[in-house]
């Protein structure tokens, strides 16, 4: 497992004696063999500007960090858990990293690997898979049809602009896509990708939509979407704030199109913490629920989401009572070595998830400065189990809940029946 490094300029190189490390949280750690799988297909090399890698000198058993040269990560693709960070140290402590999520790549065999497991199917959600002359050619087509519909305006920037694959399926007419609602949020996630505080020292990737959408606009983005009995459209993207804030607008739509069509999947993507909210969504009609967390531990919780008007305990109220209506219920669980594979932070997510009856953890590595978190959240009360024992203890303890990585079609048994169209 030989060490791979960048220089100054981006050129990736592999370390023909020195071996490779990993991190997990702050702590510098071994990678045992058992945590690798080859580089998968839609991952990304990447430097890690401002820092170092440290290594491990075979010979003399010395740990070191080497002078003038970069860490290198990888970015994974949907569907691929992360399961330790890279080693590296930083020359300057006050730089952040951009808000990705870095897992530590080797040279081994002539080629390079990973510390990841595969959760998931990842062939819908490669990037590769998106031809970007069709793409070009639909938006146009789409923006074309409905010149006055502000929601493909706004998505086309996020397909081309962004290259979200979400948005890219709005067009495509295909799998999961997406129709955003909100400008506004109830928390204030650290690390937003949309929105940021001045002088947070991080810059949102993204920028968030500026204006409040029409029922006709977001039915003709729906109407468009649900043409197949498998497809999924989607509030709650990562160019808006929480969508539930707009829940009139939302009930509205989704009676709309359910009057006209029981095709396909609504879903919301949600913190789920406006609990009144979020039961009128759901009665309205909603098939889908994943809702962001990062805890079940009320403190880890409210210090990365700054929860504004509700708690972790409005969050549990929303997803037990979409689940007892019918809806399947998953979490968008942001992960990170060193934090979420604590001792307390499993047995935590594990009675959450009994509670809910939670169908689905979707597993998604956190886009973080690793430093900036954890200096953001309590320290570890217990041992550190490792992120691949702890898929194991999940899979273990919660049999009847999927792990994956991205929303799921439920089973035909766990499907929500749909009232006749024109009766909604």
């Amino acid at each position: 497992m030989h060490l791979v490094y960048a220089d100054e300029n981006g050129n990736v190189y592999d370390h023909p004696e020195l071996l490779a490390l990993a991190r997990s949280a702050d702590m510098i750690i071994e990678i045992m063999d058992d945590e690798l799988i080859p580089l998968p297909d839609g991952a990304t090399l990447v430097g890690l500007p401002s820092t170092k890698p440290v290594a491990l000198d075979p010979e003399s058993g010395e740990m070191m960090a080497l002078e003038g040269m970069q860490a290198v990560g990888a970015l994974l693709p949907q569907g691929f858990t992360r399961l330790a960070l890279p080693g590296y140290v930083k020359t300057d402590k006050e730089y952040k990293l951009p808000l990705f999520g870095y897992s530590a790549v080797v040279w081994k065999d002539g080629r390079f690997y990973v510390t990841a497991e595969q959760c998931d199917d990842p062939e819908k959600w490669n990037p590769e898979n998106c031809d970007t002359r069709e793409l070009n050619t639909k938006v146009h087509d789409f923006i074309e049809k409905y010149p006055d519909n502000r929601l493909y305006q706004h998505l086309s920037n996020c397909a081309l602009g962004y290259e979200c694959l979400t948005s890219s399926n709005t067009f495509l007419g295909r799998w999961e896509g997406g129709v955003p609602v909100s400008y506004s949020c109830n928390a204030g996630c650290f690390g937003c990708i949309s929105e940021q505080p001045d002088d947070s020292g991080f810059v949102a990737p993204q920028t968030r939509m500026n204006f409040r959408p029409r029922t006709e606009e977001m039915v003709q983005v729906m109407m468009e979407h649900l043409t197949t009995p498998e497809s999924i459209i989607s509030f709650g993207q990562g160019c808006e704030g929480e969508p539930s804030t707009q829940a009139k607008l939302i009930i509205e739509a989704i009676r709309e199109v359910r009057s006209r069509t029981d095709m396909g999947y609504i879903n919301i993507n949600t913190n789920a913490g406006l609990s009144d909210h979020i039961r009128g969504i759901v009665d309205a009609g909603l098939d889908l629920m994943r809702v962001s967390t990062i805890s079940a531990l009320d403190d880890h919780y409210n210090a990365y989401y700054k929860p504004r008007g509700y708690t972790l305990a409005n969050v549990e109220k929303s997803m037990a009572y979409a689940a007892k209506q019918g809806v399947y219920t998953s979490i968008n669980y942001l992960i990170f070595p060193g934090v979420t594979d604590r001792e307390e932070e499993i047995e935590a997510m594990i009675e959450f998830a009994r509670r809910t009856d939670l169908k689905l953890i979707q597993m998604r590595n956190l886009n973080i400065d690793p430093e900036s978190y954890i200096e953001l959240i309590p320290p570890a009360q217990g041992d550190i189990l490792g992120m691949k024992q702890m898929l194991e203890i999940f899979r273990e303890e919660l049999p009847n809940v999927v792990i994956g990585s991205y929303t799921h079609v439920p089973p035909m048994d766990q499907r929500r029946a749909k009232p006749p169209v024109g009766l909604v």
